[in-house]
């Protein structure tokens, strides 16, 4: 699984992964289609550079190729809230 860095507006960059994305391809994979809600939701976890706290994130399933920087740090920003 591949993972995405986005920096919001205080320049704290942030790693976001789908959970599990550290597993190998085909574990990760079913992992991934396990925690698959009805909804079409999957856990998204960001990582941040700085001393903010890690936060977890319910995306859209294809937030990898649909949401854009700005929606993940507004998603991340709301979470850290």
């Amino acid at each position: 699984m591949t993972q995405r860095e986005v920096t919001d507006n205080e320049n704290t960059t942030w790693t976001c992964v789908q959970a599990y994305g550290g597993l190998s391809d085909d574990t990760a994979e079913k992992a991934a289609e396990l925690t698959d809600d009805d909804n079409g939701k999957v856990t998204v976890v960001c990582t941040p550079s700085g001393g903010a706290q890690t936060v977890r994130l319910e995306l859209d399933s294809n937030w990898q190729q649909k949401a854009s920087d700005e929606e993940l740090v507004q998603a991340i920003t709301a979470a850290a809230k």
